[in-house]
C-alpha cells in the first residue's frame, strides 16, 4: 500500500490554515446553481483563487468556495461546460473532482 499526499500544490503547503468561512464572489443575477468538489483548498487564499478563476467564466453570476468542505457553489445564467470549470480550477492551482 502506498501513501498519497492529499495536496502538494496548496498555497499553504498542506497545512490546515483554513478559516472555515466561505469566500464569495458575487456578480449579479440568478440562474442555474451547481456544486462542485475541488481538492486542495486549505484556506481563504485558496477559496479566493478558485472563486476568482471560476467567476471569470462567461455566464457566472456568483461563486462560493469553502475550503473546509472542498465545495464550490457556482450560480450561472445557463449550465456551464464542465471542461471550462475544470480549466478554471486548474488555472487556480487546484483539482476539480466533479460535481458534488
Amino acid at each position: 500500500m502506498t501513501d498519497q499526499t492529499t495536496n502538494s500544490t496548496s498555497c499553504c503547503g498542506g497545512s490546515s490554515c483554513g478559516s472555515g468561512t466561505a469566500t464569495d464572489v458575487q456578480i449579479q443575477g440568478t440562474g442555474v446553481t451547481t456544486v462542485y468538489k475541488v481538492s486542495g483548498m486549505t484556506c481563504g487564499h485558496c477559496e479566493g483563487a478558485v472563486s476568482t478563476e471560476i467567476s471569470a467564466l462567461g455566464g457566472v453570476t456568483a461563486v462560493t468556495a469553502v475550503a473546509k468542505t472542498g465545495e464550490v457553489t457556482v450560480t450561472s445564467t445557463a449550465p456551464l461546460d464542465e471542461q471550462a470549470v475544470r480549466a478554471a480550477v486548474d488555472e487556480a492551482g487546484y483539482e476539480l473532482v466533479g460535481q458534488a
